[in-house]
């Protein structure tokens, strides 16, 4: 059970992440989550840093599907605006959306890497397919009211299960 919680990479954010070495791995596709992964919670906007790190992701040989638990006028306008395809209302940690997006993007469980800030939506959700996951801090302190609940278990994984303390790893080859 909790290999299932577990990230193989935790990061301080996207912007640490290596896409030649994901690259080199045999990853082409990122699942990627939209709040507190890449903006703050229910932000609109596309900052110019995120919408660089798209570009980068695609020059990188990688293609991207924006998966969301909220609603699909907010991802649908994100992800047109960064290139992406996209999974709105996806009930992760459910299995189905995981699957969608990888047809989205034409990969396969060996060849997709998650990238979120909650395991148990995220993480759990890409382990249960066997996708490589990355997990990331979240990038800000207001959230959603059933996340800022689920953030008090997570804190107890973290540092039990996880991280032996919760900080960011270098990136591993494991």
């Amino acid at each position: 059970m909790y290999t299932l919680l577990r990230p193989h990479l935790y990061v301080s954010s996207v912007f640490d992440i290596d896409f030649a070495r994901l690259y080199r791995r045999g990853i082409r596709g990122l699942v990627v989550d939209l709040d507190n992964t890449l903006v703050p919670w229910n932000q609109r906007e596309v900052t110019p840093a995120v919408a660089a790190w798209f570009r980068r992701a695609r020059a990188a040989g990688l293609t991207c599907c924006i998966v969301s638990n909220n609603h699909d006028e907010r991802v649908r306008g994100f992800a047109e605006s960064v290139g992406a395809a996209r999974i709105a209302r996806a009930g992760k940690p459910r299995r189905r959306a995981f699957s969608r997006a990888m047809a989205a993007m034409q990969t396969h469980a060996g060849s997709t890497a998650v990238i979120g800030d909650q395991v148990f939506t995220d993480i759990l959700g890409g382990n249960r397919l066997g996708l490589f996951t990355i997990l990331v801090q979240p990038v800000a302190e207001h959230e959603f009211w059933g996340t800022r609940l689920l953030r008090r278990l997570e804190a107890l994984v973290r540092r039990r299960l996880i991280l032996g303390g919760g900080t960011p790893q270098s990136w591993g080859e494991g």
